[in-house]
């Protein structure tokens, strides 16, 4: 009798028989910060080729958004941020897999409004996923990065997440 993993291609993947499936996948995270050192950190292992985008010159990253197509998932990760709606519209004219702005569904969300007076279309706009990640309690940089992460795979893969099967 052949073992689980021998006959079973997600097992075989785990018990590392088998390469992960392939398929490029480009993670965009969206201004500086702890949440996006977690991102950049862990996405390559999740078959991502990353970048860091952050308009101001001070900080690391590219002031540039560079030519995303349907493999790209965004992730913005400050929403405090004044220049959040003139990313967004041009992340919004990109043919991007996901876009999403972290953010306290509690509280309004900033990117509507900017994006509103920046005239981005309404379909566009509610193009843009908030919140973003799976709902796991997350509280530090590492663990919001993870949900987030996870929320992606989910979404990729067609699921929702969670312990349901």
């Amino acid at each position: 009798m052949a073992a689980p993993h021998e006959t079973d291609p997600s097992c075989a993947v785990a018990h590392g028989d088998a390469p992960p499936p392939s398929g490029e996948r480009t993670l965009v995270a969206v201004f500086a910060g702890p949440v996006a050192d977690h991102l950049l950190r862990y996405a390559p292992d999740l078959g991502y080729r990353t970048f860091l985008v952050d308009p101001d010159k001070e900080r690391d990253g590219t002031a540039d958004l560079p030519p995303l197509d349907a493999t790209a998932d965004v992730v913005v990760t400050d929403h405090h941020r004044p220049e959040l709606g003139a990313v967004l519209r041009d992340v919004l004219t990109q043919p991007v897999r996901w876009v999403g702005v972290m953010g306290n569904p509690r509280h309004p969300a900033p990117h509507i409004p900017a994006l509103t007076e920046l005239g981005v279309p309404a379909a566009d706009i509610a193009r843009v996923h908030r919140p973003i990640g799976l709902n796991i309690g997350s509280k530090s940089p590492a663990e919001i990065a993870i949900a987030a992460l996870a929320g992606l795979i989910a979404d990729r893969n067609g699921r929702s997440g969670g312990f349901e099967f």
